[in-house]
């Protein structure tokens, strides 16, 4: 199923805000009409202007900026399941250094630090622009706090991406001024920061557990919970477990979503918004407008042409080529009981087909985002970013598991059962008792190319012992608590006029 109610409306308000990719001009609105800002945003159809801006940012990471950041991704190179790849380890090289955890703040990763801003910054718009709206007598209350919670929910979120990767950044809640400098607080802070906006955000309960097909691609409930646990969890707060636990058994309890009964269809087209998606970042191929000289406008995601085969013939089953980064390792492939069908649905064994061999080849490719040439050929705009993958950011398996690592001590038969649905949706027939080194095996099997697996291996305790030298010489540094975070971009330290402390790196 493929619904783009976002992405139709951002094709129209992507011309009325725009993001720069360096300096303090993404914090600035262009003024879309001769009206004044405060006289344009108090009627509710401007209002859905603005929040339709706030979901945008979602699709910049892939590319905007000058970078290549799809933020999953970033995730999982500094995991142990995928390579970095393409033509040599100088080819974004900044990846090649994250992988070896080894980045510079010269050369890391910026696109997303930037893309992360811009959307808080556009959440306190909408939030401000939601009270100009209100004091307008142009909305009344029910509508007020359906606007306001998704305003949270989604700065939560991109703010969520900044604490995981920086830790110790910038936060605030109300749009600066000019020189534009914030307040840095150190990761715990920023957690509390989070955690109490996202309380308040829950709070407004304004709405659904689902959204129905025409809305499909808004926040929903499940959204707010799903993130509630995801950074509880990683935070170690065990203090609200027991809320995680309540909120996931919420979700399960409401029947809305399920599982597919064939991982294999989860990342193909048919299978977007499926019964298991509670989120997804949605992409179109048909009618877009994004392209180099538009790559904030709405359409296509370049992932597929990113982590494509080399030089693959157009004739390898419908799959698109591209530009050979994150071959999935031996490793990943291997860990794979032959029964899985998770393993055909994330592995893409390219054995026997006519493709180019680039830097880390194994012959195996990410799957779950592997472009399709008949798509490609229907597509329009740039022809790099003519794809419509969506990217999927939360599913019900992952509430399963959740629901199933939270419970262990207070509810062991639950637990057993939540995990073992997941287990045995992927043709297993054998049953597994639930303890903490089963639900870590099914979650190193479920999500490979998500971008959970390296948090896990954080948050569990487990990055030192697992995410050390390979045989390959590839990943030559262990992962150490002095690189959880990446050194923040330089420029930015700059821009910070001595305000700004860089990690340890």
């Amino acid at each position: 199923m493929k619904i783009n109610n976002i992405l139709s409306a951002f094709v129209f308000v992507s011309t009325l805000f725009a993001a720069s990719s360096c300096g303090d001009k993404f914090l600035t609105v262009e003024n879309p009409t001769a009206q004044p800002i405060e006289e344009y945003f108090t009627t509710e159809a401007h209002l859905q202007e603005a929040l339709v801006a706030a979901y945008a940012p979602l699709h910049w990471t892939d590319w905007a900026n000058g970078q290549y950041n799809p933020f999953m991704i970033m995730s999982d190179i500094m995991a142990d399941q995928i390579w970095v790849g393409g033509e040599s380890k100088t080819d974004n090289q900044y990846w090649h250094l994250m992988m070896n955890f080894e980045a510079l703040p010269t050369n890391c990763m910026t696109s997303l630090w930037t893309c992360g801003y811009s959307g808080v910054k556009r959440c306190n718009d909408l939030i401000q622009y939601t009270g100009w709206t209100k004091d307008a007598g142009e909305i009344d209350s029910e509508e007020e706090k359906l606007i306001l919670e998704q305003a949270r929910l989604l700065r939560v979120y991109y703010y969520s991406w900044l604490w995981k990767f920086w830790g110790n950044i910038v936060y605030y809640e109300t749009n600066l001024e000019d020189p534009y400098l914030g307040t840095q607080y150190t990761a715990d802070e920023v957690y509390g920061k989070m955690i109490a906006d996202l309380e308040g955000a829950i709070a407004l309960d304004a709405l659904p557990m689902r959204q129905p097909d025409t809305k499909a691609g808004y926040l929903t409930k499940a959204f707010a919970y799903m993130l509630y646990a995801e950074i509880v969890m990683y935070q170690k707060d065990e203090s609200r477990y027991s809320k995680a636990l309540d909120y996931m058994k919420e979700i399960i309890t409401s029947t809305e979503y399920d599982l597919v009964a064939d991982y294999r269809t989860i990342f193909k087209p048919e299978g977007e918004w499926s019964q298991e998606s509670i989120f997804e970042i949605a992409y179109r191929a048909d009618g877009q407008v994004r392209s180099y000289d538009n790559v904030l406008g709405a359409g296509g995601t370049i992932l597929p042409q990113l982590i494509g085969p080399y030089n693959l013939s157009e004739d390898a089953d419908d799959h698109k080529g591209g530009w050979g980064f994150t071959p999935v390792r031996k490793e990943t492939y291997d860990m794979y009981n032959a029964a899985d069908t998770r393993r055909s649905a994330t592995c893409y064994d390219v054995s026997g087909k006519t493709y180019e061999k680039r830097y880390q080849d194994t012959g195996y490719f990410l799957e779950k985002y592997q472009g399709l040439q008949s798509e490609y050929n229907t597509g329009d705009g740039a022809p790099d970013m003519r794809f419509g993958n969506n990217y999927r950011i939360y599913r019900f398996s992952e509430t399963l598991l959740n629901a199933a690592e939270l419970a262990l001590a207070s509810d062991p038969t639950n637990a057993k059962i939540w995990l073992n649905r997941v287990h045995s949706r992927a043709g297993l027939t054998d049953t597994v008792d639930a303890t903490l080194a089963n639900i870590k095996q099914e979650r190193r099997l479920e999500f490979v190319g998500e971008g959970k697996r390296y948090w896990d291996l954080v948050r569990w305790g487990d990055a030192s012992s697992v995410l050390v030298p390979d045989s390959y010489g590839y990943r030559t540094n262990t992962w150490s608590e002095s690189k959880k975070y990446l050194p923040i971009p330089q420029s930015e330290i700059d821009a910070a006029l001595g305000t700004l402390n860089q990690n340890n790196y």
